[in-house]
């Protein structure tokens, strides 16, 4: 059965027009980020009803769980993208232990992670950029964040990697019933139980442990072009793997060069986020709720243009593996103009709403004016956004490892970072508000030269791809 549906996938990869393929794989994606959008938006609204303290609470959880993200997804993409070259050149056997390598090597990172955040809870809470207030409200979501810890990580690696295969409904499947789940879980633990920031931890977590459970059944079912096997993880351990040549240390380290791109965006957007709160928390538990609220309606309105990204990674690093440039480059064209389109239009909307947007979240007139101002500047800036993700995204699912971590580290660590802790003692509030747009603008400069640069040194079409096309094998 898994020959099959390989053989299915390789034509489907490189036969597709691009931009329905891309269109293809960006819509489960988009759809899982919207649902998972959701519910940050429900939770964000349920928990803001116990106050401002409480919506605090819920950005510095949020930005916690972003980092464990990051693990998830330096494990996810980093194997993924290595998948998606192996597949195109129809290398299954080593694809296969790549999966069974980034899967397992999550987990046990993962399980390492919760214990170690467990130990040192209390200064955790107060290192993302609680205020003493808000304190209380963060320990205890997160306290359930950690008993799931394995499996949120876990299911954001299995998701990826699905995802690379091209197979991201499959993926979607299993993110959007936990998400749905989720959203369903907090209205009763919070609102009929009574249970309040408790009800909404309980919830996350019993949801991502149902996500494991679906995702990981994926692949047990033989339905996905790559196995996960734990005999393949102790074989590349003890060097025993017979249908490939493989080293279990150069296969990890790959998969971690190759993913360090995803941890740095994510770890560095984390960090920015906890030191923009921190910073925020100067002017109190309003300005960080507001931040907070801002940073979920944000994202969502970012969260289409990034799904189309996405359903570009897996066309570009299986096309790239089989050498079909043109197909790459013109991916790549549609995936720039398309996202841009849709963030134009969803921006602009945002822009005209922003204080009413703001008000469903929080009635506060102190959160009010901070969001309206905050959520109309990155409005603007988030149209350079789509060219600088399409082009990481680019670098990334082609191996090119170097040019992707710089550039996932110049928006949120060479540009936010330092923008933020300058322009705050420069122009207070204003300027924790006005440090991520500034990054968002500037960081198209890099973006522009890593783009050029790459496609000056891409070859011609390969010729054994194009004969196996015109086979119609």
């Amino acid at each position: 059965m898994r020959e099959n549906v390989r053989d299915n996938s390789y034509d489907k990869m490189i036969k597709t027009p691009v931009e329905k393929l891309v269109l293809t794989l960006a819509v489960p994606s988009i759809i899982t980020m919207l649902i998972s959008n959701i519910y940050n938006l429900v939770d964000t609204a349920f928990v803001g009803k116990l106050g401002n303290s409480a919506s605090g609470a819920i950005g510095i959880v949020f930005g916690f769980m972003a980092i464990l993200q990051a693990i998830g997804f330096l494990f996810g993409q980093g194997g993924g993208s290595i998948i998606s070259r192996q597949l195109g050149a129809r290398d299954n056997d080593r694809a296969s232990v790549t999966a069974s390598v980034s899967f397992f090597s999550a987990f046990l990172v993962a399980v390492i992670t919760a214990v170690v955040c467990f130990i040192f809870l209390d200064p955790l809470v107060m290192l993302l950029g609680s205020t003493k207030t808000i304190a209380p409200y963060a320990k205890t979501y997160i306290e359930y964040i950690l008993l799931a810890a394995p499996f949120l990580i876990t299911s954001f690696t299995l998701n990826n990697i699905l995802r690379y295969e091209g197979r991201a409904m499959l993926g979607m499947i299993g993110m959007m019933s936990g998400a749905i789940l989720n959203i369903a879980g907090d209205a009763f633990l919070m609102r009929v139980l009574g249970l309040g920031i408790e009800g909404a931890g309980i919830s996350t977590a019993v949801s991502q442990v149902v996500s494991f459970c679906i995702l990981i059944s994926v692949f047990a079912s033989g339905k996905t072009s790559t196995k996960i096997s734990l005999k393949l993880y102790i074989d590349a351990l003890r060097r025993r793997v017979k249908t490939a040549n493989v080293i279990f240390g150069a296969v990890l380290l790959e998969v971690l060069a190759t993913g360090l791109p995803s941890l740095i965006r994510q770890a560095l957007s984390s960090v920015a986020v906890v030191i923009q709160n921190s910073e925020a928390g100067a002017y109190g538990d309003e300005a960080v709720a507001a931040i907070s609220i801002v940073s979920r309606i944000s994202f969502f309105v970012f969260s289409i243009s990034l799904g189309i990204g996405q359903g570009f990674q897996p066309v570009g690093g299986f096309n790239y593996g089989a050498k079909k440039y043109g197909r790459l480059r013109k991916g790549y064209r549609f995936t720039v103009i398309s996202s841009t389109i849709i963030i134009v239009v969803l921006s602009a909307i945002c822009y005209v709403m922003a204080g009413d947007l703001i008000g469903i979240f929080r009635d506060d007139a102190t959160v009010i004016r901070i969001g309206t101002r905050a959520l109309r500047l990155l409005c603007v800036a988030h149209l350079f956004v789509p060219f600088c993700m399409a082009t990481e995204m680019l670098m990334q699912c082609t191996g090119k490892k170097l040019w992707a971590s710089i550039l996932s580290a110049t928006r949120n660590g060479l540009i936010f970072i330092p923008g933020i802790l300058v322009l705050s003692r420069l122009r207070g509030l204003n300027g924790v508000i006005e440090a991520q747009p500034l990054a968002f603008v500037l960081s198209i400069i890099p973006g522009i030269i890593f783009a050029v640069a790459f496609f000056r040194t891409l070859g011609g079409e390969n010729d054994e791809a194009q004969k196996y096309i015109n086979s119609g094998k």
